[in-house]
């Protein structure tokens, strides 16, 4: 019923600003959100079973399934728990800065339908780490799986204090997140991917590490680029494993434009997310899943649409899966219909559960 009022829908939402509808959607998330009977109503309405077998553990949380929401989503964590009663295992919140901040000019959102894919150059706008815990601390039930997406503010960047806004965010919400994401790769703040560098990532890891002991100690993730040459990531997993980061979350948004582009707003600046980033995504998922072999959880994000992208990419080497430009495209009824999908996938491989394909294409 959902997956067709959506499509009903559809092409008025789509004639609309798409950063206009992502406010009114977040809004109205919200609104359900902060009233526990009407969120009781809406998770009956909404909510599939969640099959034991499509369960997965990872740096020491339990998912009931591998999908979950991206940042930039719930940027400010108000939405979060009628996300999670839609079906999904988690939702990443965030990309979090320490001071509130506008992000860049609009329009900084584009849907290129033709190709289902998004561009944006949101720029981490927010309203920073202060009313993020707070709502955190007024939302999040501890059976919720939450992660917290942390961020520099771009005048720090510009500054050279990254790490150092990097390293309050995580004081801030460490005690309120699942786990923390550190996100060094976003292409809208200018300069920030330079953090992928090998000195600079370790000066980084190494200032939050220092954190974390004096500190509850969360799952910590990093968040990359998918515009990394092979030696640029093996520096950057060099440098992970040395300083025991929990996982990878491969990737964030691309700045090429693949020729196969057809939408009219494929040369708008900004970062690319959906379909186009998937086959780019899933290489670098399995590289790294080749490369540490298989030991460092990964969290694949691109151009997951469909059960089959979710097996595809636990095949590679996933261990969890995230969506957001593929919600966007899907609608609210997109959990429910994965977790069917998934069943059918695992039926056609004939196997009873995920782990057991977790990474069966390395090395073909």
């Amino acid at each position: 019923m959902i997956d067709g009022i959506y499509n009903a829908l559809k092409p008025a939402i789509f004639s609309v600003d798409p950063e206009t509808v992502h406010d009114a959607s977040i809004a109205m998330l919200g609104s359900i959100s902060e009233q526990p009977d009407l969120l009781s109503v809406f998770a009956r309405l909404t909510r599939h079973h969640f099959d034991p077998s499509h369960a997965v553990n990872a740096f020491g949380l339990r998912f009931s399934s591998p999908l979950g929401v991206a940042a930039g989503l719930d940027k400010n964590a108000v939405a979060f728990p009628a996300l999670l009663a839609l079906g999904f295992s988690h939702v990443e919140v965030g990309t979090v800065t320490p001071r509130p901040q506008p992000g860049n000019p609009r329009p900084r959102v584009f849907r290129l339908v033709e190709d289902q894919a998004l561009i944006n150059s949101m720029g981490f706008p927010g309203r920073g780490v202060s009313e993020v815990v707070a709502s955190l601390a007024k939302l999040k039930l501890d059976s919720m799986t939450v992660g917290c997406n942390i961020g520099p503010n771009r005048s720090s960047v510009e500054a050279g204090n990254s790490t150092e806004d990097m390293v309050a965010c995580y004081r801030a919400v460490a005690s309120s997140a699942s786990y923390v994401t550190i996100n060094i790769s976003s292409p809208n703040t200018a300069n920030l991917r330079d953090l992928h560098q090998k000195q600079a990532l370790k000066r980084l890891l190494s200032a939050i590490n220092l954190e974390r002991a004096s500190l509850i100690r969360k799952p910590l993730l990093l968040k990359i680029s998918p515009d990394l040459d092979s030696q640029q990531l093996d520096n950057l997993l060099d440098v992970a494993t040395e300083q025991a980061v929990d996982g990878i979350i491969a990737t964030n948004t691309t700045t090429q434009r693949p020729a196969t582009l057809r939408s009219a707003s494929r040369t708008q600046a900004g970062g690319l997310s959906g379909i186009p980033l998937s086959y780019t995504s899933a290489g670098i998922v399995r590289a790294i899943a080749t490369k540490t072999a298989g030991a460092l959880p990964i969290i694949a994000v691109g151009g997951i649409f469909t059960g089959a992208d979710v097996v595809g990419a636990i095949m590679n080497g996933a261990t969890l899966v995230q969506t957001y430009t593929g919600l966007v495209y899907s609608g609210p009824g997109m959990p429910r219909r994965i977790a069917a999908e998934i069943d059918i996938e695992l039926q056609r491989h004939r196997v009873r559960t995920l782990e057991e394909l977790r990474g069966v294409l390395i090395g073909r």
